[in-house]
């Protein structure tokens, strides 16, 4: 009756930690990023505790194939997670490359006069 209990608590929290990466991925989609690395850090507890549960929980091949189901889900949501954040970074980048090369431009041409040097913006 205890293992079944536990098994409960187990598959109630990876629940929440599903619920969590939906919730992250929403804040990424909005650009809110500070409550997303903020809700990322305090989730980080409740993984640990999920792990050390399912060290010592004896589970039947039932609930070992409903634990693993949810898991995959988990993995797959955090997966594209990453995968999002990486896309935004890579945007970001690019955009201050751009920038930054305008401003080299703006800086050795913008005074209203040429001295006649060349601004190398590859660098």
């Amino acid at each position: 009756m205890q293992d079944e209990q536990q098994y409960q608590q187990l598959l109630m929290q990876y629940q929440q930690l599903k619920n969590g990466s939906e919730n992250i991925s929403a804040m990424i989609d909005n650009e809110d990023f500070d409550s997303a690395i903020d809700m990322i850090k305090h989730r980080e507890q409740l993984f640990l505790n999920c792990k050390c549960m399912r060290r010592y929980l004896e589970l039947t091949p039932t609930q070992q194939k409903e634990i693993d189901k949810i898991v995959e889900e988990i993995r797959e949501l955090e997966l594209n997670n990453i995968k999002k954040l990486e896309k935004g970074r890579d945007e970001v980048l690019a955009e201050l490359t751009k920038t930054q090369k305008s401003q080299k431009i703006q800086n050795a041409y913008g005074n209203g006069y040429s001295s006649g040097n060349m601004v190398n913006i590859q660098e």
